[in-house]
């Protein structure tokens, strides 16, 4: 019997002849923790006994979620990462090297058929790459830091056959949106989602870093896409080597396989409080937007920049509308700044802040007021997420937010292409 590429990736890591449904230990090629979830697995670290990690040059810990520290307590859990990779020498990202989901591609250590855990459940991103990479708590990262191990149940697959190619004006994040309406927000849960088709072929490795980074939010364990020579290319771009992709066998076995022609699909909008409420932009075209946001690890990479600067230059946002931008990667910044998409951005009266997480999970860089709209090329909207539970969180592509920044509302980016 045939295998999907997720049940591929788990047996060559066990070592067993893994099918969907079955529990196995497997060695992990690559371990991630952020500042929001790496000080408790560092208390998890040591409440275990651990005295060094596996492996220092397989485990990194990137400070992206509050970047730089907006407060003391912060401040505290900062320096005791930065105290655990002096001790341990590990890979680590400090304030202003990007989003953890952002540098962790570009930093060559995963490719394809790598098996990359993160306590960070938008570790499904670097599925794009033909990993299986999956978000898991801080005690399970902790044991797999001491052990380079870790146990996992083997997912079902929900295949995704997207035909076609995308209309002007529609991009990866509207495919996505789209998928996450349909299948609704746990209609994979813990399955994995394979992408396939001429429409996830045509698109970018920026693309399909997108799409593969919300397989979470369908409940998806993981978002997987075949290699082919842009995946190949993005990797040695970024030093990366020794990889072997893995291809799913033609008789392999899928809980489902869901085919859509992506040929007539328009700009998509999440309405809140869930990223399934989605609608066609025409929708809710004219909802006045108070606050837009450029970036997180969905949509802050360099042809999301462009995309944006492409309907920005010349223009200036709206008087009562706020824009924030953040680079996913210091390296993002440095080619957006070359590029002059930094100037357009600030010419247009946006505000440019530190590559990381930006205002996402709202901590700080700009959490909104009661009742205020806020339009975001973000991956979640929940009541709450920004900071702040009377708020609204709408959620759209890079183009769509830009449209909407220079609107005022919710706005139709296609005139723009």
């Amino acid at each position: 019997m045939g295998k999907t590429i997720i049940e591929k990736i788990l047996s060559q890591k066990s070592g067993v002849d893994a099918y969907a449904g079955q529990i196995v230990v497997a060695d992990v090629d690559y371990v991630m923790g952020q500042d929001g979830t790496a000080p408790l697995a560092i208390k998890s670290f040591k409440e275990m006994g651990g005295k060094k990690v596996f492996d220092p040059e397989k485990v990194v810990f990137v400070i992206d979620h509050s970047a730089p520290s907006p407060n003391e307590g912060v401040s505290r859990l900062h320096k005791l990462m930065r105290e655990f990779r002096d001790e341990h020498g590990i890979d680590f990202h400090d304030i202003g090297d990007g989003v953890c989901h952002q540098v962790v591609p570009e930093s060559g250590k995963v490719g394809p058929g790598s098996l990359v855990v993160g306590a960070d459940s938008h570790t499904c991103t670097y599925g794009a790459l033909n990993a299986f990479a999956t978000g898991v708590g801080s005690t399970d990262l902790a044991a797999a830091i001491i052990s380079g191990k870790l146990w996992f149940k083997v997912p079902e697959t929900i295949k995704f056959v997207l035909k076609g190619k995308l209309p002007k004006g529609v991009f990866a994040k509207d495919l996505i949106l789209y998928l996450i309406g349909d299948v609704t927000a746990d209609g994979a849960t813990y399955m994995a989602a394979e992408y396939t088709g001429e429409a996830i072929s045509d698109l970018s490795m920026d693309g399909r870093f997108t799409i593969a980074n919300m397989a979470i939010e369908m409940g998806a364990k993981a978002g997987l896409m075949e290699a082919d020579e842009k995946t190949f290319a993005f990797v040695k771009e970024h030093g990366g080597k020794d990889f072997t992709p893995v291809f799913a066998d033609p008789d392999a076995v899928y809980a489902k396989v869901l085919e859509y022609d992506v040929s007539e699909l328009e700009p998509m909008v999440a309405k809140p409080h869930t990223v399934d409420n989605t609608a066609r932009v025409t929708e809710v075209a004219g909802t006045p937007i108070h606050q837009a946001v450029l970036g997180t690890c969905t949509n802050g990479r360099l042809e999301d920049l462009r995309i944006a600067a492409k309907i920005l230059e010349g223009r200036k946002i709206h008087p009562r509308t706020r824009l924030i931008v953040a680079p996913a990667s210091r390296k993002i910044f440095l080619k957006a700044m070359e590029e002059g998409l930094i100037k357009i951005f600030v010419e247009a009266g946006a505000a440019v802040v530190t590559p990381g997480c930006g205002p996402c999970v709202g901590t700080h860089n700009g959490i909104p007021s009661d009742g205020e709209n806020v339009i975001s090329t973000a991956n979640r909207n929940f009541k709450g997420r920004m900071g702040n539970s009377n708020a609204f969180i709408y959620l759209a592509s890079p183009a769509t937010v830009a449209a909407s920044a220079i609107a005022g509302e919710i706005a139709d980016p296609r005139p723009y292409f």
